[in-house]
């Protein structure tokens, strides 16, 4: 039943690709406006220029649809994959690297999504789909293992709260630094004064910042939760809470840069291009401890194969 499970996911894989097409299309159709010709009205008034007409909002709007659409259709492929993988292993499908980017990737579509059905961001389309399509073809691809029982480590309840709490933290941290890469592309555009095609789409650069740091402030305390919940889970596991272990040393690097961006934010005034800088470095830090230290280290959470 393991190679069944892996359908759904490599089936979400191929929809996530097509929805990021599906949107590029969306991005390069608003790049250049058309206009109709110019046609001159006889009538007392004399000659009447018409002026030229908005860009095709149409082809705009119609790719944007088939991208969320897209994006629809492969969450239910996505969330099926990982639902099915629990019941094939018969526990929560968190035992190893693969199904806890799976999972994570599953919070982070569904958090865009609510994000599209609540307040109508499609412009979040382009970039959340390339992180899906990335994403999920790399779980698919270099992440993959088979179906194993728990390592006994694994034999808590506090493995629950750890992980659903560092899945929603890790979907809600790069949903945060899309907006805050945005953000960047978007002032350099309205620095230039040439704000056109789809980054006039895009909320002002204000509002993606200030997107971005209520995301973080959400995001912050989840994690700053997933370390403390992890020390327990350690104490119950390994008899202490903390050991320098290079995940828990990373999860910590991680607390400090999200915790220096707040602060910044809050108590040096820092907004704007130098805290954008400062959340991608977070998420960059972020990626290294979830995957790079997995690929690259050897310590108390390797197990599972990855």
């Amino acid at each position: 039943m393991s190679a069944y499970t892996s359908l759904p996911m490599v089936l979400s894989a191929v929809i996530y690709l097509l929805a990021m097409v599906a949107h590029a299309a969306e991005w390069a159709a608003a790049r250049k406006p058309e206009t109709v010709p110019v046609r001159e009205l006889v009538g007392a008034g004399g000659p009447v220029v018409l002026a030229p007409e908005e860009p095709a909002e149409h082809r705009v709007r119609l790719f944007g649809r088939i991208g969320v659409a897209l994006t629809a259709v492969g969450a239910i492929a996505h969330i099926a994959g990982v639902v099915l993988r629990g019941v094939a292993a018969d526990r929560l499908p968190w035992g190893n690297m693969y199904e806890f980017v799976t999972s994570s990737l599953a919070f982070a579509v569904v958090f865009y999504l609510v994000l599209v059905w609540r307040r109508g961001w499609t412009w979040l389309g382009l970039p959340v789909t390339l992180l899906l399509s990335v994403g999920q073809g790399l779980a698919v691809t270099v992440f993959y293992v088979a179906i194993a029982p728990l390592v006994p480590a694994l034999h808590s309840v506090w493995f629950i709260i750890h992980i659903v709490a560092a899945a929603v933290s890790a979907a809600a941290f790069n949903v945060a630094a899309i907006a805050a890469i945005l953000y960047l592309i978007r002032t350099r555009a309205e620095a230039r004064g040439t704000v056109a095609g789809y980054l006039a789409r895009l909320p002002k650069a204000s509002a993606l910042d200030d997107f971005s740091f209520r995301v973080h402030r959400f995001a912050f305390p989840l994690w700053t939760f997933t370390i403390l919940a992890g020390a327990v889970w350690a104490d119950y596991a390994w008899g202490r809470f903390w050991g320098w272990d290079p995940k828990e040393t990373w999860s910590l690097v991680t607390w400090v840069v999200y915790a220096a961006y707040l602060h910044a934010r809050v108590t040096a005034g820092w907004k704007g291009v130098r805290a954008a800088w400062l959340a991608i470095l977070g998420v960059i830090t972020f990626w290294f401890n979830f995957v790079g230290v997995n690929l690259l280290t050897v310590g108390l959470h390797s197990y599972a194969g990855i």
